[in-house]
């Protein structure tokens, strides 16, 4: 055998497994033990529900749109068809004024995920029903999150 051969083999193995898995390819096992290999996939450490309370102006929300409600209805009509549009529309206003005070309030989830290349990064999504704690999930581009199965 001469130097070239002894060398040369050794090197080709080299250069064949970096290419079959590159050093950034990350692999996770899932809980039945297949390997997962995945550079965007990570397992769920945590799941924290955040809830925004809604706002807390429904009083003055319905008192404006009333009088914007009656206001515009006065501009409506003559006579008893006047004072009914305007008796309407300030209870429609009170109504939809009502409602915009009081809206706001939300509900969504922060996963914390330890991501297969090592690292850490938390996703907040709407609904995480079908996600556990252990779970390999994969997130994409846009920060939606779906379960690896």
């Amino acid at each position: 055998m001469n130097i070239k051969t002894v060398l040369g083999l050794p090197l080709a193995a080299l250069l064949a497994t970096a290419i079959a898995a590159p050093a950034s390819a990350a692999v996770l096992t899932r809980s039945d033990g297949i390997y997962v290999r995945c550079d965007q996939c990570g397992v769920v450490q945590s799941i924290e529900h955040n809830v925004t309370a809604g706002r807390e102006h429904g009083t003055a929300g319905a008192v404006i749109g009333a009088i914007a409600g009656g206001v515009l209805g006065n501009q409506v009509g003559k006579g008893k068809g006047r004072t009914l549009a305007t008796v309407g529309g300030a209870v429609g206003g009170g109504f939809a004024g009502n409602a915009i005070g009081k809206g706001g309030g939300s509900d969504s989830y922060t996963l914390r995920l330890k991501m297969g290349t090592g690292g850490y990064t938390n996703v907040q999504v709407k609904d995480a029903s079908a996600i556990r704690e252990g779970d390999i999930v994969v997130v994409d581009d846009q920060g939606n999150v779906s379960r690896v199965q």
